[in-house]
């Protein structure tokens, strides 16, 4: 940050200098005191009952938050504009899906059922050595 000790004609001005001196210590501050929240996969179904399942994974996200955890739930943004009905769509939007879970921390499975396109999730998650922890469909851990 370049804070000049002189003002705008010239002249040395300590009192504004130490002021946004400061100011910037103390922004700084702020943002180290950030609570950091990991990137988690939610790995749940999608397909069949769509209806109840979205509102599943609405629920498991907001779980996911208030965990202190970014949720990433890609089976509720991709359908927004994307048919999965159409065999081409789905195929990309399950490639959209795996470049995300590349990008989070965790997997968290919820739910007793687990979906073929969830079991490829999880065994990306496997492969890449993520950390994965189960939940029931009440977000109650089962395993880890």
């Amino acid at each position: 940050m370049g804070i000049d000790k002189y003002n705008a004609e010239g002249y040395y001005d300590p009192t504004t200098y130490n002021a946004l001196t400061n100011i910037h210590r103390d922004v700084m501050a702020a943002d180290k005191k950030a609570v950091y929240r990991p990137l988690v996969y939610i790995c749940s179904p999608y397909a069949g009952d769509t209806v109840r399942n979205v509102a599943n994974a609405r629920k498991y996200s907001r779980f996911a938050f208030e965990q202190n955890t970014i949720p990433i739930a890609a089976h509720l943004l991709f359908p927004q504009f994307m048919d999965d009905d159409n065999p081409t769509e789905r195929e990309a939007a399950m490639h959209f899906n795996y470049v995300l879970l590349g990008k989070c921390e965790k997997l968290w499975v919820f739910g007793e059922t687990i979906s073929d396109g969830m079991a490829h999730e999880i065994g990306i998650a496997k492969k890449r050595r993520q950390k994965i922890r189960y939940f029931s469909d009440e977000c109650k851990e089962v395993r880890q």
